[in-house]
């Protein structure tokens, strides 16, 4: 049985119902939900406001659960641990959400439902129809994709 990690993730949506995501500066550069891994002795409510804190520099109100997702597989061939996401609703409570951590994220912006981005976290993708739909408290089980294919750069040589 492989170890867990535990994560949180937020739904966070403004006023004209666009979504926040973050695209990571490492790996595959993958937009997901803003949060990260829980503390030793930390909440998950706790581990989404500071997470979202030091990421997007702006505090949030959790709302409610969406859901809580068990990541697994090996999609990319690495024997990765599976990890339990805890993925909430909530909103902003003040300030603008900027880049507050450039090593972890190199952008975050707000995304019509219609017009997600691409290389996407099959968490996020999971977790956001679910959150679209208005579902809450989901139990599920979502499958590591295989290596992304990544965008040829622009402006390469």
């Amino acid at each position: 049985m492989n170890p867990l990690t535990s994560a949180v993730a937020a739904v966070i949506e403004d006023p004209a119902g666009r979504v926040l995501l973050c695209q990571q500066s490492q790996g595959h550069q993958l937009w997901v939900l803003p949060g990260g891994k829980i503390r030793n002795g930390e909440s998950p409510v706790h581990a989404a406001i500071r997470d979202i804190q030091e990421e997007a520099g702006t505090t949030v109100e959790i709302i409610d659960l969406v859901g809580l997702y068990q990541l697994t597989g090996d999609g990319c061939g690495d024997d990765l641990p599976d990890v339990l996401v805890h993925v909430f609703r909530a909103r902003l409570r003040g300030g603008e959400a900027t880049v507050n951590a450039p090593g972890k994220i190199s952008r975050l912006s707000w995304h019509e439902p219609g017009s997600l981005p691409e290389p996407m976290s099959p968490t996020a993708r999971t977790a956001l129809k679910d959150a679209f739909a208005g579902r809450s408290g989901v139990l599920a089980e979502v499958l590591r994709d295989a290596e992304p294919e990544l965008p040829e750069a622009v402006g390469a040589v």
